[in-house]
């Protein structure tokens, strides 16, 4: 194989997910995923061409999960020593304020995401597994961190700044970082492109099982929903968004919850699967379509928060001339799309019901052509952004 490749990979605390990328055209050569690591029996699946294999097995750890990922890469195709892979991109949630961009991985970078794991204590540790494990299979290829947090990073202070005493903030590097910033970034670009403008003031909707929103002015970011975790802003399937606070302070004094049940309340029982019991959006819409109306109440404060933050950042930017979604859940429900832009209705937001009806697997524009506001799917890729991103830092 001639063509030069780049592998990546996003290494959780259970799970090690990869593609590769084909960069003369952007497409995946073979994927797969590394699930469960650690229990009784780990779920793995690679897929190369029309050929997907599936199996069960003990991975006992990343380095183990990343030998049976090599082996498949042997065994079902492409070999890695014949793919010309150039480069390893490995996701990073969170860079802290010291990264706007991709970073070669040497000791210094290891060690800043190592120090920022207390701000991703979710994400940083696994994904340094992943570094170690990745460069024992490939050593002699550069292996560079892509963070989530980098295209925030060049927030306007004013956004990125909470209304905390500063000498605890500076010290404890409280601030807002964002999350999802490789996805916002490469569909904002693609808008831009796809409208041919560049001066564009956009909201990009990323709305899967964590939601983002974020607001961004002639390309560059202007404002976004999460926050110093990915806790802040937009419902989503198990974290709340935004709430008060001093929740934490009155479920510590009244219910007598520790800091870490608080935490797992917030982040993982709460958001849809909180309010319905189901996270997944479809079951969620089975159940309104039933009659349930605890469904349906929750699906308005679903509604509710985007409504919310797309009033504001409409406000904060002046105007707007675009509004996209994306993810699993803003690429494939039109009836969160179309329930959202009714509500829109008094800026001059129009779509076109039977487009957006349709499912889509590509870019299109949803709105009509009078809509004083364009609407577009724009299918997220944030492998393919990763892999440009260590194409151009290698090259």
């Amino acid at each position: 194989m001639t063509t030069e490749t780049v592998l990546v990979i996003n290494s959780g605390s259970s799970s090690i997910k990869y593609k590769m990328i084909n960069l003369a055209d952007g497409q995946a050569i073979a994927s797969g995923i590394v699930e469960q690591i650690g229990e009784k029996e780990s779920r793995i699946k690679h897929v190369y061409g029309s050929v997907e294999k599936k199996l069960t097995r003990s991975v006992r750890d990343h380095l183990e999960g990343m030998a049976v990922v090599e082996e498949l890469f042997e065994q079902v195709g492409p070999p890695l020593e014949d793919s010309n892979v150039i480069g390893v991109g490995h996701r990073i949630v969170q860079g802290g304020p010291y990264f706007s961009g991709p970073a070669v991985i040497d000791q210094r970078v290891y060690e800043l995401i190592q120090e920022l794991c207390p701000l991703g204590p979710l994400h940083n540790p696994a994904h340094l597994k992943g570094i170690d494990a990745a460069k024992r299979i490939l050593p002699d290829v550069p292996h560079v961190a892509v963070f989530d947090t980098a295209f925030f990073n060049q927030l306007p202070n004013k956004a990125a700044t909470y209304a905390l005493k500063q000498d605890v903030a500076e010290k404890y590097r409280i601030r807002r970082y964002g999350a999802h910033g490789t996805s916002h970034q490469y569909v904002s670009e693609r808008v831009s492109s796809i409208l041919g403008r560049k001066d564009l003031k956009q909201i990009v909707l990323h709305l899967g099982n964590g939601a983002s929103a974020s607001a961004v002015v002639c390309g560059k970011p202007f404002d976004t929903s999460m926050g110093l975790t990915p806790l802040q802003g937009l419902v989503m399937g198990g974290r709340t968004g935004d709430i008060d606070p001093a929740t934490v302070f009155h479920l510590y004094r009244e219910a007598g919850m520790s800091i870490d049940e608080i935490d797992d309340l917030f982040n993982k029982q709460s958001g849809m699967k909180g309010l319905t019991g189901h996270n997944d959006m479809r079951e969620v819409w089975d159940m309104v379509l039933s009659g349930d109306q605890n469904a349906r109440a929750a699906m308005d404060i679903y509604q509710h928060r985007l409504l919310q933050y797309v009033g504001a950042y409409y406000a904060v930017m002046g105007g707007l001339d675009a509004l996209t979604f994306t993810a699993g859940v803003g690429e494939n429900d039109p009836r969160v799309r179309s329930e959202l832009c009714e509500s829109l209705a008094f800026l001059g937001v129009k779509i076109d019901l039977e487009l957006n009806e349709e499912h889509f697997r590509r870019e299109a524009i949803i709105s009509t052509p009078d809509s004083s506001v364009k609407v577009l799917v724009v299918p997220t890729n944030e492998e393919l952004a990763i892999a440009q991103q260590v194409h151009s830092l290698v090259k």
